[in-house]
This record gives C-alpha cells, structure tokens and sequence, in this order.
C-alpha cells in the first residue's frame, strides 16, 4: 500500500515521516522547500502489512524547479491508496489546500488529516477539515503518532487488498512444485519477489511446496513419488519446463500468477489476436515497471524482442521503458508487453492497463507471452477455470508456432 503524505512548505511532513518510521529517513529543516523528489520508506504497519510511506515537496513549491517538484508530489498523489494531508493547525486555510483536498475526496482517496504546531485551537476555517478522520501531532513530543498509525490501520477494511499469487488455485495437503532458474539475473543469495509471495501463499494456505532449479528438475520430478498437483516455473524456462513434464501435468507461470494477483488475465488473452495482425514499421513497448539491474540475456532487453521477431514480427521497433507513457508517447505504440508488475500496487496496475485499453492498445503480460510462443495455451491458464472457461482457443491452432 502506498501512504503519501502531502500538504505546503513546512507543515511539518518530513518530521512526522521521521516520526512514523522511528529514525531519520526524511531530511527536517526550517528552511521551506527541503524535500524534492518524494523520499520513500517501506515499513509494516500491523494489519495494513507492507506499506510505503511518501514524503512529497510542498505543494506550493515555487520557481521552476519548484513546479517539477509539485508535479512529482502530484503524481504520487494520485497513486496513493491513503493520504496523510499534513496542515498547520494555527494557520488558515488557503486556496491551494482546499483545492487538493478537494481533489483526494473527488478521487476516492482515503484521507486522514494530520494536524501540527497545534497550541491552543485549530484555525476556524480549518476546523471543518475535523469532519474527516484526524489527528492532532506535535512532532516534537511524538504525540498523536501512535494516534495516527492507529487510525491508518483502521483503514484496512476499506483499502483494496490483493489476493494471494495461488488464490483459488491451492488448497490444502496440495503439493506444489516451484521452478526456479538461478542464473546471472538472479539477485545474490535471494529469490525474486514472486517466487517469495508465491510460497509463502502456498504455505499460508497449508499446502506444501518443493523448490529446484531447472537443471535439476528431471531428476527430482521422477523420485517425488507422486504428481505435484501444480508445477509453477519461471517464464523464461517454459520451454524447459514443458519437455520434461508429462503433457497431463498442471503447469503455469510466477508472471502469469501475478498478472492476475494485480490485474485481469482476460484482456491479455484477448489482445493475442491482435498481435498477429502488427504492422510492419510498428512500435511495440515493453513496460517493466521495476529497477533491476539488467544483465546479459536479461528477459526484457534481449529475449522477448529476439522472440518477438522471431515468431510476431521480424520488422518492427521495440523500445523498452521503466516508466509508463504519458498522453504524447502513448499515441505512437502498437502494442505492449508489460512484466507481472510484482514492485506496483493492483490499482496502479489495473489503471495501466485501462488506459492502454482505452486507446486500443493489445497488451500481453511476459508470461502470457512466453506461453504463447512456446506453444504452451491454452495449457498455461487451464489452472484458472474462471478464466479458462470464457476464452475461445480455437486462434491457437492457427498461429503455426513451433517451441522456441
């Protein structure tokens, strides 16, 4: 969950992120204007779980370089699921503050109000604002923290939580069979997030889970005894994956798993069609909405557009891109390949993929991608009967596609 917490020059923001986090993660100082680019700090929050915490530059930033600042406050702003907006409580209102409240209420934010250098009363004007949630801070005593986390944490009811990667699809006394390729992409020493989400669901839902590489998966499928009754692997391996397994066994993806944890698989399925039918000369983007360090072979780089050409469209331009394309860009893409999104939240992956869709843009996820080249739909989706079930397959059999 995303917490941003907004509000003008000197309100006090930084501190009370100070605050909440228990150490310094936020630079406080009298001079306005110290915050620039919005400073982010994960921590858990109880029954909230997971949770970034925003602090954003005031939103009356000025110069030019302060109107950068504002629009980076404001982007963060509108990816919020809760909103901490943080007032003077001696001073009066102005316009501006009204304006953005106005904004968070007209945009169903959650909002809580975080009212600070409080002395004898809230401003007048100000006190219609205790109508919503609120909290009365003093930053330098920390109290009305706890107040506010409290408060924070009443929201979890309200907030959109996402489903488990195996929602649905384990249940208990179930064995589960985890591919994981461990190769010069795989950060040192740790398994990516998917895979650490997909077994921890798979153990919260007491069912039990085996882990092994590609390379010793023959090998350890054969001396199990019995069938796992789901092999979930890596994208990449699907290929490998598949010629070891027998045709029968239940297999997916951690990509695909997450797509639907923060989206809909329906629309991706839907665009496949479409694909088929990119132009010549076309732009195709590749959205990978995360950080890593890309490295040789790297999958977004190097071997889904090597593929792409191989088995879509040899001649079209493909770009990739760690930032969603505003309003310009957007107008020159054919088509998009995004990743599992597994580093953003179902909100702001849902909103991603209604804008592509409302300007008629196909979009694939890598796993329904990899799949499909692979020649491994419908197969690959046969573990969500939700899904499964309202899709015709009969496009497969004519896309004349050999195992890669």
């Amino acid at each position: 969950l995303k917490i941003v917490v907004i509000g003008l020059r000197n309100s006090g923001k930084s501190f009370l992120i100070n605050n909440i986090a228990e150490k310094n993660v936020a630079i406080v100082s009298d001079l306005a204007g110290t915050t620039t680019d919005p400073v982010a700090h994960t921590m858990e929050l109880s029954d909230l779980g997971p949770v970034v915490f925003y602090d954003t530059a005031g939103l009356d930033d000025i110069g030019e370089i302060g109107k950068l600042r504002v629009e980076k406050s404001r982007e963060k702003l509108d990816l919020a699921d809760i909103v901490v907006f943080v007032t003077n409580s001696n001073k009066n209102i102005i316009e501006l503050e009204k304006n953005y409240i106005e904004y968070i209420l007209k945009n169903n934010k959650l909002l809580i109000i975080a009212f600070t250098f409080y002395q004898e009363e809230i401003a007048e004007d100000k006190k219609y604002l205790t109508s919503f949630p609120y909290v009365v801070v003093d930053n330098t005593s920390k109290k009305g923290i706890l107040e506010l986390k409290k408060k924070l944490i009443d929201f979890k009811d309200k907030v959109e939580q996402e489903a488990g990667p195996v929602e649905g699809i384990v249940f208990q006394n179930q064995l589960i069979l985890l591919v994981t390729p461990i190769d010069i992409s795989a950060p040192k020493r740790r398994l990516i997030l998917p895979q650490v989400e997909t077994l921890r669901d798979i153990l919260d839902k007491d069912a039990s889970a085996l882990v092994v590489k590609e390379t010793q998966l023959e090998k350890l499928y054969k001396s199990i005894g019995r069938e796992p009754d789901l092999v979930i692997t890596d994208s990449q391996v699907f290929h490998i994956v598949a010629k070891i397994l027998p045709q029968k066994q239940p297999l997916t993806s951690f990509s695909i798993l997450m797509a639907r944890k923060k989206g809909e698989l329906l629309p991706f399925l839907e665009s496949i069609p479409k694909f088929f039918q990119i132009k010549d000369g076309s732009h195709i983007l590749i959205l990978e909405l995360c950080n890593h360090h890309r490295q040789d072979g790297d999958i977004g780089t190097v071997k889904i557009p090597a593929l792409f050409r191989k088995f879509i469209n040899a001649n079209v331009k493909i770009s990739i891109t760690r930032e969603f394309p505003g309003s310009f860009e957007i107008k020159d893409i054919s088509a998009v390949i995004m990743c599992g999104g597994c580093m953003i939240t179902r909100k702001q992956y849902t909103q991603n993929m209604k804008i592509l869709m409302e300007h008629n843009i196909p979009i694939l996820n890598y796993g329904i991608f990899l799949a499909l080249v692979n020649n491994l739909l419908p197969r690959a989706i046969e573990v969500f009967p939700e899904i499964y079930e309202k899709f015709d397959y009969s496009f497969f059999k004519s896309c004349n596609l050999t195992n890669a």
